[in-house]
């Protein structure tokens, strides 16, 4: 099996990379997710060999990875054929620093040996313009600058530079240092600099990881997936982003290459309400204030924003890089922000919902952010009824999708809801029967007696793996005779092996061959919602096993093999894990 997407992922809120098994960085956009990416041979560079970042050891034989616990810093081990060993340690600073995170564009990798007498070469070669471009380097006493479109980076060293400008393989002998960023002076001894950044960093991660309300089962995996939801959050907006490539396609040469370094309000609300159920409150305060200011003004939201407030990501292709394992087209920015998807108003108050009721949080809802709430609820009695693209983003078609439907009535349920507590009355009064007249359509129109199951859109008979979270949003009960009948339904119709397809009718490209690992954990869910939990935990445990070795999970995965496809680390993937985890643990009192 090709496992190209045994990848790990360093980062702080302000940048990422992917590390791949040898300790290449293979993938990072800078200075920010949505940038150029400096280092793109994820994506197969056409005209230059480079876009990496590596450390070769001669007579390579073996290689190991793993996270130091409870941290996104990245150990890799490298073993030679004498009994040499070599080890990289990478990440990237974040820690408080003057009342505030600290989280600079800069990734910083030591280098070391552990054991023998390991020779290594270090190649570092960024690219500009997606692979077109060999960006001009100056060379200082200690630091090599590489010129790019609007800004330098900078590589500060202790290695002698003849050996890295030249690509010299030499002895390693003694502990090297590498602290790639912007063009800014070190000053002070670099190993020093290193190490005091790195300690701090460990200590922010594991003082974040001490606070979260973990399940007493798969701590390590719910802590993997944690933080990598918020190495997905941009710290200078708290938009998050859907993943941190694009074009990694769903599954082999089938044209479903889409960019996905941007913030989907849907998806967004998934992550911010698995971490609320963490404990993990701050990045619902950071992701309101993002969606707030989006909203200001606007009569209607578009699916998905730029993590800068970008309000149009226009779509094209790049001819310069290959796409990854050669399978292309590459795109630049999506255009779903054109499309119509009415899941939006839902998913925005949701996102907000738990504000007006959590007493931890130091600036708590209030009426002032329930009227900045309200247009949401006003849009989604509106557009109920009204056809769309819906959740799966079809760009050929439109329909009244009963997924997005439920999130326009959760909209003003939970508008309802604030309201009340609130104790404004008549704002309740108001929503109330809203929420209740579109709940009774959707069960009318929406629910198939031949399919006995809800179904894709109104008046349909398509089947759709959403519907299998119409008793977590609370639209139905989990013992409701029509949502009992629709998780088997879906279940006998979906499933596919361990896996589940989001759907399988054919859509603009064809029929889907691969599982959207998100509905797989919605039908675990679902499962142990309706009380098949001994089979929940059978196929739970299954997804675990079929994550990297690093425990991060992509978007996608081949019902049969188990290969991973699509954008990676996958957000979506990552907060199904969390959820169901969480449903499916024995509880704390059990065992302690």
């Amino acid at each position: 099996m090709n496992r190209s997407l045994d990848l790990g992922v360093i980062g702080n809120g302000g940048c990422a990379a992917l590390v791949d098994g040898r300790g290449r960085i293979v993938w990072s956009c800078l200075p920010a997710f949505d940038g150029d990416p400096v280092f793109c041979a994820l994506l197969q560079p056409v005209h230059h060999d480079g876009g990496y970042f590596a450390v070769e050891l001669e007579d390579l034989v073996d290689s190991r990875q793993r996270y130091e616990g409870n941290t996104a810093v990245l150990v890799t081990e490298l073993h030679d054929a004498h009994g040499g060993i070599v080890e990289i340690t990478d990440f990237c600073p974040r820690f408080k620093q003057y009342g505030r995170v600290y989280h600079p564009v800069a990734i910083g990798r030591r280098v070391r040996p552990l054991a023998g007498s390991p020779r290594v070469r270090i190649r570092l070669r960024p690219l500009a313009d997606w692979g077109g471009r060999v960006p001009e380097r100056t060379v200082g006493s200690n630091h090599v600058r590489f010129l790019l479109d609007g800004w330098t980076l900078r590589l500060s060293t202790d290695l002698q530079l003849p050996l890295l400008l030249g690509e010299h393989p030499f002895v390693l002998d003694r502990e090297l240092h590498l602290m790639l960023g912007p063009d800014e002076t070190i000053a002070q001894n670099l190993g020093a600099f290193y190490r005091d950044h790195l300690a701090q960093t460990r200590d922010y991660w594991h003082e974040w990881v001490r606070f979260l309300a973990i399940p007493v089962e798969w701590q390590d995996a719910v802590i993997r997936a944690a933080i990598t939801l918020k190495l997905c959050q941009y710290e200078g907006s708290g938009g998050i982003v859907a993943a941190m490539t694009t074009s990694i396609p769903e599954h082999a040469d089938s044209g479903r290459n889409w960019d996905y370094r941007y913030c989907w309000l849907r998806d967004a609300t998934f992550v911010v309400r698995a971490l609320n159920r963490l404990g993990a409150t701050r990045s619902m305060e950071e992701y309101i204030r993002y969606v707030v200011n989006l909203a200001a003004g606007r009569d209607a939201l578009a699916p998905l924003y730029g993590i800068h407030y970008e309000t149009e990501l226009h779509e094209r292709t790049v001819e310069t890089l290959a796409g990854y394992r050669g399978m292309g087209p590459v795109r630049v920015g999506n255009d779903a922000w054109r499309q119509v998807q009415h899941d939006a108003y839902g998913s925005v108050v949701l996102a907000a919902s738990q504000s007006f009721f959590d007493h931890r949080l130091r600036a708590r809802g209030d009426a002032t952010m329930y009227a900045r709430l309200r247009p949401m609820g006003e849009a989604a009695a509106r557009f109920w009824n009204v056809p769309d693209a819906g959740l799966w983003e079809y760009r050929g078609r439109a329909r009244v999708h009963t997924y997005s439907s439920v999130m326009c009535w959760a909209a003003c349920d939970r508008l309802a809801r604030i309201a009340g507590h609130l104790g404004l009355q008549d704002e309740a009064a108001h929503w109330r029967p809203q929420a209740a007249s579109i709940r009774e359509a959707i069960l009318q129109r929406a629910w198939s007696e031949r399919r006995r199951s809800f179904v894709e859109a109104a008046e349909d008979d398509r089947l759709d793996a959403s519907a299998l979270l119409f008793a977590d949003l609370g639209f139905v009960a989990a013992d409701d005779p029509r949502f009992v009948a629709t998780v088997d339904t879906i279940g006998r119709a979906l499933r596919r092996g361990s896996t589940l397809l989001r759907y399988d009718e054919a859509d603009d490209f064809g029929t889907p061959a691969t599982a959207f690992n998100v509905c797989t954990f919605w039908y675990i869910d679902a499962l142990a919602a309706v009380g098949r939990e001994d089979e929940a935990r059978e196929l739970f445990e299954g997804m675990l096993a079929r994550r990297n070795p690093l425990g991060l999970l992509s978007e996608d995965i081949e019902p049969e093999t188990g290969e991973p496809w699509g954008n990676f680390p996958q957000t979506y993937s990552q907060v199904g894990l969390i959820n169901a985890a969480m449903r499916l643990s024995r509880r704390w009192e059990d065992v302690v």
